[in-house]
């Protein structure tokens, strides 16, 4: 359904150490650049229309200040919003609140996306667990959703895209995708065998393959 090496190298992916109004965060930066305009990738990903076509169904008061709730994940609140370039928002799930920056900036061959999504690394058991790439990994899949939505101007089914998931195609996505994020997370790390050992646990969580001990 999709080339999965295609996808996994159009991704510029780093890991930073950083901090959020005074907290100790890890921001996983995940950037890819489209062969569109500023305004119709700023439509794609603003668009309560357009972006259940790639991404998922999306309600609430998509304006500054306003809160948000993607179908079956995350809500949150719109921090700011710069039109047609830069947005924020907190990305708060199963009680823990992060924050996810967009900018979109003019490339020689179209627009380039930026995504940076921080996490507070206090006590945070499911980051040590699973690293970066708990977050990265989806936010790839999401990407590559968009891509495929801005090639061909459709809607990406998501039935399709589950029976994917679930293909050795789909499989080589998600764990290539993990790895990759566990290399990005060891260049800055203190522990790069942790950082390798929180990527095989990713790519098992996603792909349903039994974790490593």
């Amino acid at each position: 359904m999709f080339d999965a090496a295609k996808h996994l190298g159009a991704v510029t992916r780093a890991v930073e150490d950083s901090t959020h109004e005074g907290t100790p965060v890890k921001v996983v930066v995940a950037s890819r650049t489209y062969p569109t305009d500023v305004a119709d990738l700023w439509s794609a990903i603003t668009d309560p229309e357009r972006i259940p076509r790639w991404f998922a169904p999306v309600s609430g008061d998509l304006r500054l200040g306003g809160r948000y709730q993607v179908e079956g994940n995350a809500g949150g609140e719109i921090t700011a919003c710069d039109e047609p370039k830069h947005f924020s928002l907190t990305w708060e799930f199963a009680g823990d609140t992060s924050w996810v920056d967009v900018h979109l900036e003019e490339a020689p061959d179209g627009t380039t996306l930026t995504l940076r999504h921080a996490a507070d690394v206090r006590d945070n058991e499911h980051m040590t667990t699973y690293g970066p790439g708990a977050v990265g990994v989806g936010w790839e899949l999401g990407l590559m959703g968009l891509a495929e939505h801005l090639a061909t101007g459709t809607t990406i089914p998501h039935e399709g895209v589950e029976g994917w998931g679930a293909s050795a195609e789909g499989q080589s996505f998600m764990s290539g995708a993990a790895t990759e994020w566990g290399e990005a997370d060891a260049a800055t790390s203190d522990d790069p065998s942790a950082s390798r050992a929180a990527a095989a646990r990713t790519a098992a969580f996603y792909t349903g393959a039994e974790p490593p001990a």
